[in-house]
């Protein structure tokens, strides 16, 4: 409902007093991922980023910033920091209510609370005197993403500097730094690189004209959230992040890293500019052969003239790097001498980069396809040409009504997975198959009648006897058409209960793009009164032949409440009737992972340069770690995998609560984490592997709160417990 704080609080409550209590451990978990983010913990494990930050800030203050206010304060790191630097007055601003007073614990623990002022508010709400009696002399912050803006530091900066911050110093000046404002960090330059990414492409590109003998009509556009664009009401983040030096697959550099743009802290004229500024426009030499796929994006921070940081991938960080997918060109490939084009902007307090293209100077054409061809670009010759070719440049539509669909990345990586739509359509056919020979029987025999009937009379009888179609139901999250592959194996009426309406229309023009019958595909959610109601049958005397229920989340975790759906499933399948999966393996094995361990908690108080910080935040740190790619976790496999549970959707006698699973240790090594994934099977013959290149599923790991220690040829005891939808895994030596 949105108080994910009270949530998290009274979830983290519950579990205190009855640590055994299930549902109230799965929840504070999912609540726990959202509100103390994963990145916290990785960025307090990153000694280097903390000791810049720290000799930064010491620096300010031994030069006589001796008021410092801290925005963002998260643990409240660079607040101590700056006391311990010699601050007379520290000032920390932190909106989330749990981090609040998570910075509250961990500042008393350090016994700094006399000396720093905390505020719950958003510095925007700060006002003198009311919260802080004075403006100060120095601004610290880490309020920057993986693409520099989007966590607003330009608009707290802009305020802080009218309102909070005492006047910046004059260039010249060499008076007391006490008498003057100044913001760390100084300033940031971004940079970006046009890549190739097969990982990328499939998660934001549908990349598949037929899917399991479904044809997707030119004229359907599918689009990911991160499309750069500023039309649609609601702000939407244009790009992904990615740590692209573990990405799966990796990725081919096609450009050269080059320079976006430059962004002055200290500069109050120039941070306000930045949001009305007029785009630029770039043309990026090309020096690979390849498929442009996306731009990556990332920064150095400069935290003053001596210290910055670099998110660069090709730099040890803690930080991920922006993603800027490339949609709607008719060709992405791209070969030295082209150029890639793109408008730069800062508009919304996000960085833009939009209208990218593909510009061949060789050919002295523009083949950037999104890109109307232009007379003028026939006489290019030198850089200035080019510039002015590139702001000449109009995007134009093919011929046609296009149709555009926003789909989540993973909905674009499921219409992509190729095995996964074929695997439906054969487990379909066979149920279906099995369940009608009795029914065409019926037919033939009605069809036998009136062709009787009708010699007789010397008539032609018009009135055919149809066949009962067969119920299938689609209950999967999200954007899918299997109900459209359901509809083209016979005799059947599909219900898909999608409840976008953008999702509907699609459904809608890819169904009249295969010839079936838009009316035959019935969208569910409009028949049914609320969503609990979803599994009811479709007629009062009719059951479903088939029900699909979506049993992994994207996420690698099992779906909550999936084992009731299938027990109501179960009640309201016709004789024959499946369930798709029908059962379901959960595999896992054992690793070591210093990735896993970093990621999950920080590790002692040497990271965090003496501060005592690790034991209040590791208070929510999780022991399932969720989205894992397991193709490129950095780990070393200590054991083979093994099957560690069934779920049985459709014979539920065959599921046990408890059970333990004998584990060979093939490699010695600290045990630090048990990965695990799952096989789907729709039948005995026919499953899909949710670890498989082709997977729109994540993985994900039970990530040990103390690491063991395991030789080769011992074996390992692990106590698999499962209620509903929370599966609990505990190591026995």
């Amino acid at each position: 409902m949105g108080f994910r704080d009270e949530a998290a609080g009274y979830f983290h409550k519950a579990v205190k007093l009855n640590p055994d209590f299930s549902d109230a451990k799965e929840n504070f978990y999912r609540v726990a991922n959202w509100l103390v983010e994963r990145w916290h913990f990785i960025m307090l494990n990153d000694s280097k980023r903390n000791m810049i930050y720290n000799a930064a800030i010491q620096k300010a203050v031994c030069l006589g910033s001796k008021s410092v206010l801290d925005i963002g304060a998260g643990t409240g790191i660079l607040s101590m920091f700056a006391k311990k630097a010699g601050a007379q007055s520290v000032y920390a601003c932190e909106l989330s209510k749990t981090m609040y007073e998570l910075a509250y614990d961990v500042v008393a623990a350090n016994k700094m609370e006399a000396g720093i002022k905390l505020l719950h508010m958003k510095s925007l709400d700060i006002e003198i005197p009311k919260h802080i009696p004075e403006r100060v002399s120095l601004v610290v912050t880490e309020t920057v993403d993986a693409g520099l803006f989007g966590e607003g530091i330009v608009e707290s900066l802009i305020h802080a500097w009218e309102n909070l911050l005492l006047q910046p110093k004059i260039k010249g000046e060499n008076d007391n730094s006490e008498k003057y404002g100044k913001v760390i960090p100084a300033s940031a330059v971004v940079f970006g690189m046009a890549v190739e990414c097969a990982e990328i492409r499939r998660h934001h590109r549908v990349g598949i004209k037929d899917i399991a003998g479904i044809h997707l009509p030119t004229n359907m556009k599918f689009q990911s959230p991160a499309y750069s664009s500023i039309d649609t009401e609601e702000t939407v983040e244009p790009y992904t992040t990615e740590k692209m030096n573990q990405v799966p697959g990796g990725y081919l550099a096609l450009t050269e890293g080059f320079e976006i743009m430059k962004v002055d802290f200290n500069n109050l004229q120039e941070l306000k500019s930045l949001a009305t500024k007029k785009p630029d426009k770039l043309g990026i030499p090309v020096i690979k052969e390849g498929i442009l796929d996306a731009i990556v994006v990332w920064f150095v921070l400069q935290l003053d003239d001596e210290h910055s940081l670099s998110t660069s991938p090709s730099e040890e960080t803690c930080w991920e790097q922006a993603v800027y997918p490339v949609q709607e060109l008719t060709d992405y490939s791209v070969k030295p001498g082209d150029h890639v084009t793109m408008e730069v902007s800062c508009q919304d307090c996000y960085l833009r980069i939009q209208s990218t293209s593909i510009l061949d100077l060789e050919h002295k054409m523009e083949v950037s396809k999104s890109c109307t061809k232009n007379k003028d670009l026939l006489s290019l010759e030198n850089e200035a040409e080019l510039c002015s070719a590139l702001a000449n440049l109009q995007t134009s539509k093919p011929d046609g009504v296009e149709q555009t669909c926003v789909l989540e990345s993973t909905e674009i990586a499921l219409l992509n997975n190729i095995p996964y739509h074929e695997g439906f359509k054969m487990a379909m056919r066979k149920v279906l198959s099995s369940l009608t020979p009795e029914k065409l029987h019926q037919v033939m025999d009605t069809h036998c009648q009136d062709n009787e009937m009708s010699s007789e009379t010397g008539q032609t009888n018009t009135i055919q006897s149809t066949p009962e179609p067969s119920y299938v139901l689609d209950v999967s999250e999200g954007f899918s058409i299997l109900p459209i592959i359901a509809g083209t194996l016979g005799q059947v009426k599909p219900y898909s209960s999608v409840e976008k309406d953008q999702h509907r229309i699609a459904l809608g023009l890819i169904s009249e793009a295969n010839h079936f019958p838009k009316e035959t595909l019935e969208f569910w959610l409009r028949h049914v009164e609320d969503e609990s109601a979803v599994l009811q049958r479709p007629k009062l005397d009719k059951l479903w032949s088939i029900i699909i229920l979506d049993v992994i989340e994207p996420s690698g975790l099992i779906q909550q409440e999936i084992m009731e759906k299938a027990a109501i499933s179960r009640c309201l399948l016709q004789p024959g009737g499946k369930i798709f999966p029908q059962y379901v393996l959960m595999f896992g094995m054992l690793v070591e992972s210093q990735t896993l361990v970093e990621e999950n908690a920080v590790q002692g108080t040497d990271r965090t340069l003496g501060l005592n910080i690790a034991p209040f935040i590791n208070q929510f740190q999780v022991p399932i770690r969720v989205f894992l790619d397991l193709s490129s976790l950095s780990c070393i496999p200590l054991s083979n995998p093994v099957e560690l549970l069934r779920l049985d959707l459709m014979t539920p006698y065959l599921n046990t609560a408890n059970r333990e699973v004998k584990v060979h240790i093939c490699k010695s090594g600290q045990v630090t984490a048990i990965p695990f994934w799952y096989h789907m099977y729709l039948d005995d013959e026919i499953w899909l592997d949710t670890a498989s290149e082709a997977s729109h599923w994540k993985q994900a790991a039970v990530v040990l709160e103390h690491p063991m220690q395991v030789e080769v040829g011992e074996e390992l005891v692990l106590s698999i417990e499962h209620h509903k939808s929370n599966v609990s895994i505990i190591v026995k030596h």
